[in-house]
């Protein structure tokens, strides 16, 4: 049994009343660990629930000021200071399991437990920097190869990589596929929603859309999606909660990814194969390892190609679709390779950097250990 200290970021409570894609993670991760015979504390925003033993640092959840640095210093420094009375009580944490920003990662040598962190945004160049200095303070842990490769190259064999869980029995399977093609995202350029129109309407199959506007995405809306909308050929749902994705995926032909950024894990097509419903996608970010090509979906290189694999969707067994989340996504499968990250992670013990490197970056001797042990 290892005892885990778990840190959700602090701006909406778990389980997050609608959009919260790291929160559903974390909820997840949480209830897995403890079905796998493990003690686990889950630091969150008040609110929050679940079967693990719940701390919240702060008075008040914070979804309005995410990003706003101060609570998440906050947030996680009164984490820290709860790790240190544990252990001074003799009630130690074996791991601190850590899903905020940066704030942990970077303050993690000042204990000595060691300190696990998830990666849950995309490897940008502007945070090269910042993982140079402070990555070898704890386990990185990416969310997708493609994710890890986008690392700076000296810390790409140190990066462990696990995917993130879904609890396929919560979405419902249809055997039958639907009639219209499905695009759920934010309306931005980088999510191709104009694409995915381009794509239903070369391949004659009606498409449904569902995602919201966010403050920004007003005037792309208008030029690029609006004009389009009929109620026809091309509907919008607008913004839709966990049950509406759940009716719109079982209802769907397949699920239209045709993105144009890498996208670290995409979450929205693991959503639908466990629906039973296909995913075509465009190759990139993780799209070509979360999605079997021919098998539970389509890998494609433009709208031409996506509506040509439209034609090809009857060689897809949708049960197939769905079996393939739960050997490769599904919650014990998951939680099992966080327990080898843990391990490793504890194994490494006093060989994270403990001091601030102002030049170099830390090298470290348990280079492809990762690949090692199976979680890479």
């Amino acid at each position: 049994m290892t005892h885990v200290a778990l840190l959700a970021p602090p701006w909406i409570p778990i389980p997050p009343p609608a959009y919260g894609g790291i929160e559903q993670v974390v909820r997840l991760l949480a209830a897995g660990l403890i079905d796998a015979g493990h003690r686990v504390t889950l630091f969150a925003p008040p609110g929050s629930r679940s079967p693990a033993e719940v701390r919240s640092p702060l008075s008040a959840p914070h979804p309005d000021e995410i990003q706003f640095s101060m609570w998440e210093v906050d947030h996680v420094a009164r984490s820290f200071d709860a790790i240190d009375t544990a252990a001074m009580d003799g009630d130690p944490y074996d791991v601190v399991h850590d899903h905020t920003g940066f704030a942990a990662l970077a303050m993690a040598n000042r204990f000595a437990t060691p300190l696990v962190h998830t990666l849950h945004g995309p490897f940008e160049e502007d945070l090269f920097a910042f993982y140079e200095t402070h990555g070898g303070k704890g386990q990185l842990v990416a969310i997708s190869r493609a994710q890890r490769d986008a690392a700076p190259e000296h810390l790409r064999d140190d990066i462990a990589v696990v995917h993130n869980p879904l609890a396929v029995e919560e979405w419902p399977f249809a055997g039958e596929a639907g009639e219209y093609l499905l695009w759920i995202a934010r309306m931005n350029d980088d999510k191709g929603p104009q694409r995915a129109i381009a794509a239903a309407r070369a391949a004659d199959v009606p498409l449904v859309m569902a995602g919201p506007v966010h403050p920004g995405q007003e005037e792309f809306f208008a030029r690029e999606v609006e004009p389009h909308i009929d109620d026809d050929a091309v509907r919008y749902a607008g913004e839709v909660g966990e049950d509406g994705k759940r009716e719109l995926y079982t209802h769907a032909l397949a699920l239209l990814m045709p993105i144009r950024w890498a996208e670290p894990f995409g979450m929205v097509m693991v959503e639908a194969m466990a629906c039973g419903t296909p995913v075509i996608a465009f190759p990139e970010g993780s799209a070509p390892e979360v999605v079997v090509d021919g098998e539970t979906g389509f890998i494609v290189d433009d709208e031409q190609a996506m509506a040509a694999a439209v034609g090809r969707l009857g060689e897809l067994d949708r049960g197939r679709c769905r079996e393939s989340v739960r050997e490769r996504f599904d919650v014990p499968s998951i939680v099992a390779r966080y327990e080898r990250v843990y391990e490793r992670a504890r194994g490494v013990g006093g060989r994270f950097s403990r001091r601030r490197s102002a030049s170099a970056p830390p090298r470290r001797s348990h280079r492809s250990e990762a690949r090692e042990l199976g979680i890479g």
